[in-house]
């Protein structure tokens, strides 16, 4: 598998890391991905990590030339049903996800099964998340994929709170309250180490699957 990284701010030159170790080839890493030539393109995994804007400006090109997708910029969703057209239009396979890091997946997993025990038994959740200061988006990609499990699966939408403080690599925590106790989740990034990880995996899972699919329900099925 060949790779190029749209995107090459922290999370860039981590996944480089990660792609080093592991033996995978790193073509280049892009600031501007629609300059990549197609015969390139279509050689390479592309790993996006970049900015809401960014990715909204570049996703028709990274559907149109590249081999496959593999999206961990968040801030875009609105737009969803588009991107996603854009992809099965052009046959290429997209793994997208608000989170990698499969300590977040069994976050999720774990939050689902406890709002199908708690539904109907007056709880009332609360999302809260806090990240670095160069976060551009808030709440977090993550923190409203929690918010929009568990109103799925309780039946009541939790009010979701931001924080932004210093260099948080990123910390979410569901909490469910009813009159005699609280329950809460959380899962505390130590580094960015295990969001790289997890984009390296998608980057791999591409090669075994067609269409577009959301990175947890490929590890959680």
């Amino acid at each position: 598998m060949k790779v190029i990284i749209s995107g090459y701010g922290k999370m860039g030159h981590m996944i480089e890391a990660v792609l080093q170790r592991r033996g995978i080839e790193l073509v280049c890493a892009s600031e501007d991905i629609c300059a990549i030539p197609k015969e390139t393109a279509k050689e390479c995994v592309c790993i996006d990590f970049t900015t809401p804007e960014a990715f909204r400006a570049n996703y028709p090109t990274l559907a149109a030339n590249f081999k496959a997708v593999v999206v961990g910029t968040t801030g875009w969703y609105d737009i969803k049903q588009e991107v996603f057209a854009a992809f099965e239009a052009a046959g290429t396979p997209m793994i997208w996800g608000s989170n990698f890091s499969v300590g977040v997946l069994a976050l999720f997993a774990g939050i689902e099964r406890a709002c199908q025990v708690l539904r109907g038994h007056g709880y009332t959740p609360h999302v809260e998340e806090i990240h670095h200061i160069h976060k551009l988006d808030a709440p977090s990609g993550t923190a409203k994929s929690i918010g929009l499990l568990i109103e799925g699966a309780l039946g009541e939408k939790p009010e979701i709170g931001s924080q932004r403080i210093g260099e948080v690599p990123g910390t979410h925590t569901a909490e469910f309250t009813s009159g005699v106790d609280k329950l809460s989740f959380t899962h505390e990034a130590f580094s960015r180490q295990g969001f790289a990880e997890g984009a390296v995996d998608a980057a791999l899972l591409t090669e075994t699957i067609t269409g577009v699919h959301e990175f947890k329900d490929l590890i959680l099925e």
